[in-house]
This record gives C-alpha cells, sequence and structure tokens, in this order.
C-alpha cells in the first residue's frame, strides 16, 4: 500500500489534478492520497493559502472581504467547472468558505490556523468529489475522524504520536481512494492548528507511519532531488538515492523540495519515500532510505544554501576557563523565548547562530541588553544576515581530505570563510560564509566534487 502526497502546484487547477487522476487511476496500491491546497498555476499567481490568510486579516480587521472571498471560490469553481462538477457541490464549499468569517475562534492565532488550514480541508473536498466524479470512487477523511491529535500552538502544532493508534484503524479494505488534507490536525479542544508552512509534507509522512505504508510518494514538480539548487548550477546531477539523515541535514539547510520535519515519521516507521514529478510520474525520482539501503558512491550527496541565518559574535578572554560560562547564555535564551541553531566556540570567542524568521527585533534588542549586561563581553556583535553552506554526504564519514576537497577551491576564489563545523554524525560539513558569496561559493564546491 502507498501513501501519496501531492503539493500545491500539483493541485493548482484542472488540468493538474487531471494528471493526478491519472497516477492515483493507475496504481491500485496509492490507497490514500494527501493533497495540499492549489498552489500557484503561473509566476505571479497566488497561492490559496495566501488568499485565505488575507481572508483572515481582513476578518479579523473588520473590513469588506466580498472581494478575496470570491477570488477564494473561484479558485475552487475553476477546478469543479473544469470537470464539468455539478453546482451543488461547489455550493457546499462556497458555504464553508463564507462560515469561516462566523465562527468563534481561542484567539487571533487559533483563527488564522483555521484559515490557512481550510485550503487544504476544502481542496481534499473538492479531489473527492472530482474523483467520484470521473468514476473512481474516493472518500474525504478529515483528521478528526482518524484522530489526528496535535498540542496547543496554533501556527507551528506538534503531532501528538498517540495518534497513530487510531490512524492503523482507517480501513483500507474498501475499493475507495481516501482523500486526507495535509497541513493541519486538530487540539485536544477540537480546534484546528496548523503546522509549519509546507506541512502537509508532515501530514503524508504520518499516514504513511500510521499505515505501515510500503512506500510514501511525494509527488511535486520535479523529477528529482538535485545535488545542489538548480537556479545556481544549470542542470545539476540528480540524487537516486539518499539517506533520511541526509535529506533531513539538507533540508534543513535550504533545500525546498521536502520539509525536514517529514523526515521523522518516516524514520521511526522505517517507511521509504519516493520524490516524483506529478508531470513526469515515469521518471524513478529520488528515493530516500535507511542507511542500509544505500550503495554509497559519491563522497558528496548534496550542497544546500541558506540566508535565512543571524549570528551573535561574542569575545572574552578566558571564557573557555569560566564554569557555567554558556549555561548563563543559555538562560537568557530561554527568558526570552528564543531557540538557536548552532553554537560553535574557541577558547576565546563564541558564535550563536539562529534562524532569524523564528525572532522578533524586539527579542533580538532584549537578548543582547541582556548578554551585554550580565555576560560582559568584551566584543558582542549582531551579525543580521549570516550565510550557511551545508555539505551532506554519508560518503564523508572517516574520508581523509574531504574538508580540504570544500575548502580548496574557496581558497583559490579568495572566498574566506567565518565558521567551519562538522557534525558529529560524520556525514555533514557547516560553512558560514557572508550571504552575498554564497552562491559563488557553492558552485566552486560543487564544480570541485561533482565535475572536477
Amino acid at each position: 500500500m502507498k501513501v501519496s502526497k501531492f503539493g500545491g502546484s500539483s493541485l493548482a487547477d484542472g488540468r493538474q489534478l487531471q494528471r493526478v487522476f491519472d497516477i492515483i487511476q493507475a496504481d491500485n496500491a496509492r490507497k490514500v492520497v494527501v493533497v495540499s491546497a492549489p498552489g500557484k498555476r503561473f509566476k505571479d499567481d497566488t497561492k490559496v493559502t495566501d488568499l485565505l490568510l488575507a481572508y483572515a486579516e481582513g476578518t479579523i480587521a473588520d473590513t469588506d472581504t466580498t472581494e478575496i472571498v470570491q477570488t477564494i471560490k473561484a479558485r475552487y469553481h475553476a477546478i469543479g467547472d473544469y470537470f464539468d462538477l455539478p453546482a451543488y457541490e461547489l455550493a457546499d464549499i462556497d458555504e464553508q468558505i463564507d462560515h469561516l468569517a462566523k465562527k468563534h475562534y481561542r484567539s487571533f492565532d487559533y483563527l488564522y490556523a483555521a484559515f490557512a488550514a481550510h485550503g487544504e480541508f476544502l481542496n481534499a473536498q473538492l479531489v473527492a468529489k472530482v474523483f467520484t466524479h470521473l468514476g473512481l470512487p474516493a472518500r474525504f477523511v478529515d483528521p478528526k475522524e482518524i484522530g489526528l491529535r496535535v498540542d496547543d500552538h496554533a501556527r507551528s502544532a506538534t503531532f501528538n504520536p498517540k495518534s497513530y493508534d487510531t490512524i492503523a484503524k482507517l480501513d483500507l479494505t474498501t475499493s475507495e481512494r481516501l482523500i486526507v488534507p495535509g497541513f493541519f490536525g486538530y487540539t485536544e479542544n477540537g480546534d484546528m492548528a496548523t503546522f509549519s508552512r509546507g506541512g502537509s509534507d508532515i501530514t503524508g509522512a504520518i499516514m504513511a507511519r500510521g499505515l505501515s505504508a510500503d512506500l510514501y510518494e511525494n509527488f511535486t514538480d520535479v523529477s528529482a532531488i538535485y545535488a545542489v539548487n538548480p537556479n545556481i548550477i544549470d542542470q545539476p546531477a540528480a540524487i537516486k538515492q539518499m539517506t533520511y539523515d541526509e535529506m533531513r541535514e539538507l533540508s534543513y539547510a535550504g533545500f525546498a523540495v521536502f520539509h525536514d520535519e517529514a523526515i521523522i515519521p518516516a524514520i521511526q516507521g522505517g517507511i521509504r519515500i519516493n520524490i516524483k514529478n506529478t508531470n513526469d510520474p515515469d521518471a524513478p525520482g529520488t528515493f530516500i532510505v535507511p542507511p542500509t539501503e544505500v550503495q554509497q558512491t559519491a563522497p558528496v550527496t548534496g550542497i544546500a544554501n541558506s540566508n535565512r541565518f543571524a549570528a551573535l559574535y561574542l569575545h572574552r578572554y578566558l571564557l573557555n576557563k569560566e564554569v557555567g560560562f554558556t549555561l548563563r547564555i543559555l538562560e537568557i535564551l530561554k527568558r526570552h523565548n528564543i531557540s538557536y541553531e548552532h553554537m560553535p566556540s574557541g577558547i576565546d570567542d563564541l558564535t550563536i547562530i539562529f534562524d532569524k524568521t523564528l525572532l522578533s527585533q524586539a527579542q533580538i534588542d532584549h537578548m543582547l541588553a541582556d548578554i551585554a549586561a550580565e555576560i560582559k563581553p568584551d566584543t558582542l556583535k549582531w551579525l543580521p544576515s549570516y550565510g550557511i553552506i551545508m555539505i551532506v554526504g554519508e560518503g564523508m564519514r572517516n574520508r581523509i581530505g574531504a574538508l580540504t576537497e570544500i575548502v580548496a577551491p574557496l581558497k583559490d576564489q579568495g572566498i574566506s570563510l567565518q565558521m567551519v563545523n562538522q557534525g558529529a554524525s560524520e556525514i555533514s560539513i557547516m560553512l558560514g560564509i557572508q550571504p552575498d558569496l554564497a552562491d559563488q561559493a557553492v558552485k566552486a564546491i560543487y564544480h570541485n566534487i561533482f565535475t572536477a
């Protein structure tokens, strides 16, 4: 049995949904279909989730939302009309869109979460209606029906693993395809709460593990995961196979094909993942598998980079001799509800790297003020933009000269590094670099490793 998840670009319009239908109809093993909200139909289009968030903002501000509501309805109607879906089927979706603004919510965060979740919630209903209309029996499955529970973080929810017991009871013996909306679950209070953006991948992985699927297929708009961003390198090498840990490291550092948190349920359940292209379903794609299934032929699997980071640099003589020094800094971060990503250090220096998308300016200001007052460093700098390059590969384990192969081409191009850190797992090397030099550095490393 396969769980097949389709992203927003795969469901953007009727033409794309026809391709999804053909893919599901072609393989009876594809029993469970997890869907995203309709994505962009063209470059300057707006995703339905973003339209719903604009609707939420208008509702909170008590402004006229007539135009945005009509735009949202039109997106679903266009898909239904493509398949000549009866008008009453679409009227049901219209009513739910209207009802969103009339409900009571525990907080504005839960309002935003409910509006955003309805992109997937309504699309799953629509997909089930279309499939059935086309002669392939399908049933919409509300996550509430299968007890998909999450915690109380309305817009960055964490899955409750106790839900696996109820998901496992889902009846797969019928001929129906089961259509499940991605991206959200329900709190104990019955409120919708969403995962972080891209969280439909998480739902797909949860369903695959809960149902002990033979394979989790993740359909997107690329025919494979590539060794480097195709926007940086023209026609980069495709990755045929990679391990769970490699995918997690690369997703975290910038690979946008797959949500890094979605790997965890697959790891826990030993579920193989296949990244495939909706527009080229016969292409083999990329398999993400346990380390024992990979025949490693190259030292490096992929190179990722991201500029979403910021860094705090602190210098103080003999800080390595002061017992509890790091603890005092961590206590300040905890006080301001700040998490950090990495903390490389020397005998007199410490760098703390943050995901700046998770920080407010107020948090940054208060943190810096408290560190200055309580730690009294000789030097304290805030670097608002910090580039990270991650070089990942199971083949780097115990490989002599791996770091030299990565750093040497940067020296040849006169690119200096702000930080070098190798993970304890030995499958990744992280480089800190000026953001404006990141693409140039990635090109140099890629060509030295993959084309030299």
